[in-house]
């Protein structure tokens, strides 16, 4: 891919901007992280934690970037002025015929509920469109994940089904709607 190359930034609303993770977000990711952990728990896998450290955030800053350059992977914060809020992943791109990518997300607790993850994905659908040229995006929702569903929805998501014990969420096998958006 071209990570370096092309500007893969968007300015949302209130000075926060999407942009792609670098190197220098380990600390602030892991204090994102840190404060947001029990927020995030019921929605995420169980991370060691090390995850939450600043070289374990180093080290998957370090993958995220390889991904990026592998064409396989872009991984976005979201970045206020008093640090980041949350992020925005569009994962196991795939080339050929199918032009796909999986959509993932979270947001701080602190942010919740005012339309800052609705735009960011509609953000992430301008970039996979026009920066990546992809066809489809897809992304799951935990069946319960009212508030996730409605942010996919609000962007022209339509759900095609469920998933049985699709991920490990919260150290369980858990069903998933399925959505999806033909770009």
């Amino acid at each position: 891919m071209y990570c370096e190359s092309v500007d893969f930034s968007r300015e949302l609303a209130d000075g926060i901007v999407l942009r792609p993770v670098e190197a220098g977000d380990a600390a602030p990711l892991a204090a994102a992280f840190q404060a947001n952990r029990s927020h995030l728990a019921p929605w995420e896998p169980v991370r060691a934690e090390e995850f939450y450290t600043v070289e374990g955030q180093h080290e998957v800053i370090t993958r995220r970037r390889e991904e990026c350059e592998s064409g396989t992977a872009l991984s976005m914060v979201l970045k206020a002025a008093d640090g980041i809020m949350g992020m925005v992943i569009l994962s196991s791109i795939v080339r050929g015929a199918f032009q796909n990518a999986h959509l993932g997300y979270w947001i701080a607790h602190s942010v919740q509920g005012k339309g800052i993850m609705t735009a960011a994905v509609a953000a992430a659908h301008d970039i996979a469109k026009n920066d990546l040229g992809l066809h489809r995006l897809e992304a799951a929702t935990l069946v319960h994940n009212v508030a996730s569903q409605r942010v996919l929805e609000k962007n022209g998501f339509e759900a095609y089904g469920t998933a049985r014990a699709y991920l490990r969420i919260a150290g369980q096998w858990q069903d998933h709607r399925m959505y999806q958006r033909i770009l």
